[in-house]
């Protein structure tokens, strides 16, 4: 079931919603915990229910290591246990996800011809084993436990979160469901989570969607069938799909932070404008927040982190990268997207060493001076992300690289003909893209200003947590005075004109619903 479907935001959500609060209200809070746990599970199945006892076993299975490690009397049994409970994960990740592309890679490399798998991936699976290897590290380290079975099915399948994250701690979420607040209804929280949601809404069915195939499809299929995309098309599917990516993305995690919000409960952020960052560092900081966390204190620190010197650092930083790329999807071009971010950011904190050593440690002074390193940072940085996601999206390392020519201007550098009677009709264009969902494919000029319209969004505009600020949207978020500053006025509020706004654009986003279109996130 998908949260840009007529079924989830007519039927599957409100009826979810009137039954946990009826049942909080006139049965007791532990009824309103196992419908919520139940409805998680049947949203989840609604996909295929064959994917469920797979689900279903791993819960089961992690829950009594989980309550073996809380019991556990000695440090040596704990340290086996939770080894135990972490390979367990792993090697179910490892053969749903990776069987069919080790054997085939490996079937290259010899003549053994093994058989392959053809194993068909369970929906979700890196998010919810990834958040259970979590909760045992944790609950080794006496940071969680859980002794009630159906909070703990409720913690995994929070339906919110199981398909594309966040990926959760367990004490994050499941104290929220020990307040007696959660189980009363909330009309401020039903009125800051319709808007979250709707705003997502907008992002993924209006613009992620309304890109895709008009503007990144053509140019990443030419390459695949052998085509030589020159260097205005190359730069046009990238950039295309840089901002497909975002918004599609971000318009998941604002829905899933919206519906949670409906129930009570703020999960963290996940997502926070990435495109403003200065340097790749700081991109990591906002782009799936979640799982950079996880990158980071469950691989990159137990590798040793910066607490071996500068080399290991490096190789720690490179690997954790490389890992974190596969995690993405079994095929060379996501190894490759996380060994090349593993090698941005060895040059970011080389950089910043350097600079430390060499040059004054003293901020630009002068407002233009700091709007110019501003821009400066985060226009390098955009660049490295876009090759980045050339390499991420094509379907191999042959289509990335004839992308890549083409972005240097190796295979050839034409104009659109008529390019500047196509800059005449931007403004039609754009009013057929957002209201009548009618999107012209390449057509040179428009799409040149198209591209420059989006890039200002995700430079310039505040994000979703920037607008609902005043109800504290997010666990982890922290406001950025500089946008706050520019933007004060724009600030949601239970008004007549905010809700115009937001009516539209629900009217806007739910005209659109009639194609399928799954998050792009839901296939890693």
């Amino acid at each position: 079931m998908l949260f840009n479907s007529f079924s989830f935001i007519f039927v599957f959500l409100p009826s979810v919603l009137l039954l946990f609060f009826w049942a909080a209200r006139l049965r007791g809070h532990n009824l309103a915990v196992r419908i919520l746990g139940a409805a998680s599970i049947f949203f989840y199945g609604w996909w295929d229910p064959a994917f469920l006892p797979f689900l279903l076993l791993s819960i089961v299975v992690n829950y009594a290591v989980g309550r073996g490690l809380g019991s556990a009397l000695t440090d040596t049994y704990r340290r086996g246990l939770v080894v135990f409970g972490i390979l367990l994960n792993l090697s179910a990740l490892f053969y749903f996800k990776y069987a069919d592309f080790a054997v085939s890679n490996i079937n290259q490399l010899t003549s053994w011809g093994w058989p392959m798998p053809r194993v068909t991936l369970p929906i979700g699976i890196s998010f919810y084993t990834f958040t259970q290897i979590a909760y045992l590290v944790d609950a080794s380290r006496r940071l969680a436990n859980e002794y009630r079975f159906d909070h703990y099915l409720l913690f995994v399948t929070y339906f919110p979160h199981l398909i594309a994250g966040p990926i959760l701690h367990h004490s994050e979420m499941m104290p929220q469901f020990q307040r007696p607040q959660t189980y009363r209804l909330s009309w401020e929280n039903i009125s800051v989570g319709l808007t979250m949601f709707t705003i997502g809404l907008f992002k993924k069915v209006v613009v992620a969607d309304g890109i895709a195939a008009p503007y990144v499809a053509p140019v990443f299929l030419a390459a695949h069938m052998g085509g030589q995309p020159g260097f205005l098309e190359s730069w046009a599917g990238a950039l295309a799909y840089t901002f497909q990516l975002y918004f599609d993305f971000s318009g998941y995690s604002d829905m899933a932070l919206g519906l949670s919000r409906m129930f009570n409960i703020t999960l963290p952020l996940n997502f926070n404008s990435p495109y403003k960052a200065e340097n790749i560092v700081e991109f990591w900081r906002r782009w799936h927040m979640t799982l950079s966390r996880f990158l980071r204190d469950y691989l990159y620190i137990p590798l040793g982190g910066n607490r071996l010197g500068v080399s290991r650092r490096y190789a720690n930083l490179l690997a954790t990268m490389v890992l974190g790329g596969l995690w993405h999807g079994a095929n060379w071009t996501f190894v490759v997207w996380g060994a090349l971010h593993g090698f941005y950011l060895i040059i970011n904190h080389a950089w910043i060493n350097l600079r430390r050593q060499w040059f004054e440690a003293r901020a630009p002074t002068g407002r233009g001076r700091r709007f110019l390193g501003l821009l400066v940072g985060r226009s390098i940085t955009f660049t490295a992300v876009v090759v980045g996601w050339t390499v991420f999206r094509s379907e191999s390392i042959r289509d990335a690289m004839t992308l890549l020519k083409g972005m240097a201007g190796l295979n050839g550098f034409v104009l659109p003909w008529n390019w500047q009677g196509h800059l005449s009709r931007v403004p039609e264009s754009i009013l057929q893209m957002f209201i009548f969902g009618d999107t012209p494919g390449f057509t040179g000029g428009s799409e040149v200003v198209w591209l420059l319209v989006l890039l200002g969004m995700v430079w310039i505009a505040p994000n979703t947590q920037e607008i609902l600020r005043r109800h504290r949207p997010a666990l982890n978020w922290q406001p950025e005075d500089r946008v706050i500053a520019a933007f004060q006025k724009l600030v949601w509020q239970p008004t007549l004109i905010w809700l115009a706004i937001i009516s539209v654009g629900a009217v806007i986003s739910i005209s659109r619903l009639s194609a399928v279109s799954e998050f792009l996130y839901f296939q890693f």
